[in-house]
């Protein structure tokens, strides 16, 4: 018989577990690893991202295949917005580019509510695109896990 695995931090969040939430869904997205990033969410997760619909940790996956074969050297940062119990706020930025060449900033919002797992059970993201130049990146560490010196978003002024 399989169990449900737990992704500590548990709910109900205090500010500090929120906070530790926060990065490691940043991390596990710079992975840019469709099936590890997965794993975070329920079996029946329910996701509301720009105009697509999710319903499922399986077409979770494939909507983060498909988004990570779009949007080439992905680097995101993720900020605590606001907690309450099950439930996390979160703002973020994003930069990338497309095959051309062309670099964006993609600013979002998104709002989570955890099981009692910590599985994310739900999450609704509001994103708009900003075109950039590449001198006007920001974000400039390798590929995979923003390293821990890097400024964030409010010490970067977005």
């Amino acid at each position: 018989m399989s169990q449900t695995p737990h992704r500590p931090p548990l709910p109900p969040f205090t500010h500090e577990t929120a906070k530790e939430k926060v990065r490691l869904a940043e991390d596990g997205w710079n992975s840019r690893d469709p099936h590890n990033v997965a794993q975070a969410y329920t079996i029946d997760t329910r996701w509301r991202n720009r105009i697509e619909f999710v319903s499922n940790r399986q077409e979770a996956e494939a909507f983060l295949s498909r988004k990570w074969q779009k949007e080439l050297d992905y680097r995101l940062i993720k900020e605590l917005w606001a907690v309450d119990g099950r439930r996390i706020a979160v703002r973020y930025a994003y930069e990338w580019h497309d095959e051309a060449g062309n670099w964006y900033r993609s600013y979002g919002n998104e709002n989570w509510e955890f099981d009692d797992n910590g599985l994310m059970a739900h999450r609704y993201a509001c994103i708009n695109d900003l075109p950039i130049q590449a001198s006007d990146r920001k974000f400039h560490w390798p590929l995979g896990r923003r390293p821990d010196d890097h400024p964030g978003l409010s010490e970067l002024g977005l």
